[in-house]
């Protein structure tokens, strides 16, 4: 992998990972289309410039994560399912990385769910107390997450929002535990597979999560406001289309798996 194409890397992680698009998939599809390889290395990059993403979180409300200790205990609770479920099904979890039509397809089918969304939730315009057994629901809803495309922000706004939050309460609370849950991955990659990284390999990894970090400020703020204001269909259309038009390519013969 060169440094443009971990530049590129980054930028996909740093607008998609907020988004309800799927980072994982997006960067799976363009690792496909420029050919890089899935060394050991490139697995543990995608998964590590998570850091400079979350990083971007921390910065911007970093005030919210002052409030108190319940605020923690919340996203605690939050985060356990899928620490759990990600632990047991690990295996299996990175075999799915790879399937490019498993992203298609989640991609498809979850663009159609964000399409009746806003109808389903048209009266959740009050902001409501997140309690505990929300943020437990909610971290349910994470563990769909698992499966490449699926999106880890959209199921864990869905979840927020089946539990009364609003769109702009239940995506701030995503944001929130997206922390807890990407160290916890990236943590759990590096300690795993450290020893694949070399020397002239820090200077990449860096670079990544530097790029990665300044594009989701970027992203979260643009998110916020037009989710805000227009809800979900924009990104449900923009997932079928992008999901289609993979399988679309895979059904005529074109080679999108990563080699």
């Amino acid at each position: 992998m060169t440094i443009f194409e971990a530049i590129v890397l980054a930028i996909v992680e740093g607008i998609t990972e907020f988004l309800p698009i799927s980072s994982t998939g997006h960067m799976i599809i363009v690792s496909s289309l420029f050919g890089i390889q899935s060394s050991e290395f490139v697995k543990v990059f995608t998964v590590s410039i998570q850091l400079g993403a979350i990083m971007s979180v921390l910065v911007l409300y970093w005030n919210r994560f002052l409030q108190s200790f319940d605020f923690y205990f919340k996203l605690l609770v939050a985060f356990i399912p899928a620490a759990i479920i990600g632990f047991l099904l690990g295996d299996y979890i990175d075999a799915l990385l790879e399937n490019v039509v498993a992203v298609a397809v989640s991609l498809v089918v979850g663009g159609i769910v964000l399409l009746f969304v806003d109808k389903w939730f048209v009266n959740n315009t009050t902001e409501t107390e997140i309690t505990y057994p929300s943020a437990f629901v909610i971290g349910f809803f994470q563990c769909l997450a698992l499966i490449p495309g699926v999106s880890r922000s959209a199921s864990t706004i869905i979840g927020g929002m089946v539990r009364g939050l609003t769109r702009k309460q239940a995506a701030e609370f995503s944001f929130f535990l997206a922390v807890p849950t990407m160290f916890a991955a990236t943590a759990y990659k590096l300690l795993k597979s450290y020893k694949s990284i070399q020397p002239e390999d820090i200077q990449m990894l860096a670079i990544g999560n530097i790029v990665a970090f300044v594009v989701a400020m970027l992203a979260i703020k643009f998110f916020i406001t037009y989710l805000s204001k227009n809800g979900f269909k924009a990104f449900g259309w923009y997932r079928i289309a992008i999901g289609s038009v993979i399988l679309i390519l895979l059904a005529l013969g074109l080679d999108l798996q990563i080699t």
